[in-house]
């Protein structure tokens, strides 16, 4: 089969194309990015070197129609991550986040149907789709986004549900992804603790730490996103995330890994918005993940790291 993955170079994407590059069944892997980010990590050699010779890479815009209807000719499944992402600057930058995720997959939907080639598309979504909750909620919750991240991935998921008739269409709402991969992203939460943890022994925590967020681990998401072009999943909206968790519980677990680990409160009145997700709801019944244990992979995480934050004290003295 011949795969395209857009924002194939991003902290998820390379992942997944490293993996998808291992197997069998795939004859042909196109990258289309435009590198706005500028990880350059998975074109350079190492521990997770492509493998033969299936992978193209193409330097492309996502609102580059023409360009998008090129490459999918001949291409069967798409996987559809390239987004401008949510971080602590999403709000500044409106205008980009909607013509990106809501008009990029627009875009892409109508060379799609224009196309007619492609048998099967994966959207990668998100889980701030359905807002802000107390409860746990599931796929049967109507989205209520409240931030113009969510809203712009929320009007792809617009566009992308045309398609639920046409072809095998699988919209992914995905939790905050964290763990070491070569394109690591340190503006996540969980990401961005072990960094400011390993190097600095002090961490900030905004609010009074209580608000709960859904997570998955990088290797459970590259292992589900994988296995998603076998899996014989109808037409749908899917949760995909392995653990709630409060700010407070991610603290416990790293001051066991780092003992003399600082934390600061900064509006430590304030209420936080938070969501739960119930994991793995429609999914579980196709996929099961495997147990695994969130400070073991987060010792994981911490041996990535080319030296710890003793070494970094020892030179400021």
């Amino acid at each position: 089969m011949n795969i395209l993955v857009t924002g194939g170079a991003g902290y998820i994407g390379g992942e997944l194309v490293y993996r998808l590059s291992k197997s069998a069944d795939v004859s042909k892997i196109i990258v289309y990015d435009n590198l706005t980010r500028e990880n350059y990590n998975l074109f350079i050699s190492n521990s997770n070197k492509i493998a033969g010779n299936k992978v193209q890479f193409v330097l492309g815009d996502i609102l580059d129609s023409r360009k998008l209807r090129k490459i999918l000719k001949g291409i069967d499944i798409v996987y559809h991550l390239a987004a401008r992402l949510d971080t602590p600057y999403s709000n500044i930058d409106s205008h980009r986040l909607e013509q990106v995720n809501n008009w990029g997959t627009a875009e892409l939907v109508y060379a799609i149907e224009e196309i007619k080639t492609v048998s099967k598309l994966i959207y990668l979504s998100s889980a701030s789709v359905y807002g802000f909750s107390k409860k746990i909620v599931d796929e049967s919750y109507a989205p209520n986004p409240r931030t113009f991240y969510s809203i712009s991935k929320m009007r792809g998921e617009e566009h992308v549900k045309r398609l639920f008739d046409k072809i095998n269409t699988n919209i992914i709402r995905c939790g905050n992804v964290y763990g070491y991969s070569p394109g690591i992203r340190f503006d996540s939460v969980i990401n961005r603790f072990m960094f400011d943890a390993n190097f600095n022994n002090r961490i900030s925590i905004h609010g009074n730490g209580k608000q709960s967020r859904s997570f998955i681990n990088i290797t459970k998401t590259i292992d589900a996103l994988a296995e998603l072009r076998k899996l014989d999943l109808p037409s749908d909206y899917y949760n995909l995330m392995d653990k709630n968790l409060e700010v407070l519980d991610i603290v416990d677990i790293m001051k066991e890994i780092y003992p003399d680990l600082e934390f600061l409160f900064i509006n430590q009145h304030l209420d936080m918005r938070e969501l739960k997700v119930k994991p793995q709801t429609k999914f579980s019944e196709y996929y099961k993940f495997e147990e695994t244990d969130f400070k073991q992979e987060l010792l994981e995480f911490k041996e990535r790291f080319a030296f710890s934050s003793l070494q970094s004290e020892a030179l400021t003295k």
